[in-house]
């Protein structure tokens, strides 16, 4: 039977098993074989991995002709104001590809939100806020490109959810299974609570 495991990974540990040259990998938290990351985050970027044996069930969920929706909690550097949440709405040209129309919301600090170690640089003369991200697809680096094209430098960058699955409580490094039936929903609610 196929394994689908939710992991919240930490900031600065690397998506992959093998290699890392002294730093953190996936192994130094997973002890299961034959798993693979559908999808990736970026090893400055922390929150929900799903990890899997099941091709399929890998392809589904981090190939972006599906369609799943990501959804992340982004600390930026800046106020946002309308402007810039409808440019990240509609879409951003990056040079190499315009994004997709997206979800871009102002929201409170996450007030359950685990401290990130480092912390994030904190300067008293530069505001920042949090936005409500999700996205339908999910190129390298996208969301900090995103936001930086539109003058609001990502400070953190943490996924809360991939289409039904959610972070529900694990802390960095902590991980559970999650039964693969629930796999072909590939549908999340908007008015959905995160945790």
């Amino acid at each position: 039977m196929a394994r689908l495991i939710l992991l919240n990974k930490p900031y600065g540990v690397l998506c992959q098993f093998t290699g890392g040259e002294g730093r953190l990998t996936l192994k130094d938290y997973v002890a299961a074989p034959s798993v693979y990351p559908a999808g990736r985050l970026d090893a400055d970027s922390e929150g929900l991995l799903l990890l899997t044996d099941d091709g399929g069930l890998q392809h589904r969920t981090a190939d972006p002709r599906h369609k799943l929706p990501k959804r992340y909690l982004v600390q930026v550097e800046g106020a946002p104001g309308e402007a810039a949440l409808a440019r990240l709405r509609a879409g951003v040209d990056l040079g190499d590809f315009v994004t997709r129309p997206c979800e871009a919301l102002l929201v409170a600090e996450p007030d359950w939100l685990w401290p990130r170690e480092p912390p994030v640089r904190f300067r008293k003369t530069v505001p920042t806020a949090w936005l409500e991200i999700v996205l339908r697809e999910g190129k390298n680096r996208q969301v900090r490109r995103m936001t930086a094209k539109v003058g609001l430098p990502t400070l953190r960058l943490v996924r809360v959810a991939i289409g039904d699955w959610r972070l529900d409580g694990l802390r960095p490094g902590q991980w559970r299974e999650a039964p693969v039936e629930c796999a072909p929903r590939l549908k999340i609610k908007a008015d959905s609570p995160l945790m």
